[in-house]
């Protein structure tokens, strides 16, 4: 299956790099490229990507404006954002993370790096690691900002979901969750995509924010 990708970066070099490493790839196809957020925006509404690779700032309308537009609207769902920044801690990665985004990539990354986040997020996988999940949650834990509400729905979470969901929020993936929680890795599955369901969460980094909002991470 060919992964459809729409590259949007204010900068020239980025785009260019980013196409021509998309373009070496058989089951990448670039469908198009914004200078913008606006831009992107209409790119997006248009032709309906698998994966977006945004940049946080930029022109006219910002990554983040841009995302959660996207992320609002239901007719692209199936549209995954990774979010571009120059710096792994970016001050915005948090408030990305809140709105909707698959996870973020430093710009800097190496090729191999970026071409298996498209796929990991086209996949509806996650993009944090356990070792970035924890750094970012730090960072942010301790700047002095509005928290988020805890999740509306966390009540009708299984005390077994819970626990999932806690695992989830430090970072770790099906198979380490099923190691610690002596159960099968499709055991696990199971209960993140309940879990998803349950929250509303978009994908498994949403998870982790509403794991950290609520204090379970």
């Amino acid at each position: 299956m060919t992964i459809r990708v729409v590259v949007a970066d204010d900068q020239a070099l980025v785009r260019m790099g980013l196409r021509a490493l998309i373009r070496t790839e058989p089951d990448l196809e670039l469908v198009g490229e914004a200078d913008d957020g606006a831009a992107a925006l209409a790119l997006v509404r248009r032709e309906r990507p698998d994966v977006v690779l945004l940049d946080i700032r930029m022109p006219e309308l910002d990554g983040l404006g841009a995302l959660r537009a996207i992320t609002a609207d239901d007719a692209l769902a199936g549209v995954h954002v990774v979010m571009l920044t120059t710096f792994e801690l970016d001050e915005y990665v948090f408030a990305a993370l809140e709105g909707g985004a698959a996870g973020f990539l430093v710009k800097e990354s190496d090729p191999d790096d970026i071409v298996r986040a498209i796929r990991a997020a086209a996949a509806g996988e996650s993009l944090l690691s356990p070792t970035v999940t924890r750094r970012v949650i730090a960072a942010f834990a301790t700047r002095p900002r509005e928290q988020p509400a805890t999740h509306p729905k966390l009540g009708d979470l299984t005390d077994r979901e819970r626990e999932v969901l806690r695992l989830v929020g430090q970072g770790l993936n099906n198979a380490e969750i099923a190691e610690r929680l002596w159960i099968t890795k499709a055991t696990a599955r199971t209960h993140v995509s309940h879990i998803m369901l349950k929250l509303g969460a978009r994908d498994r980094v949403q998870l982790v924010v509403i794991a950290t909002a609520a204090g379970l991470s």
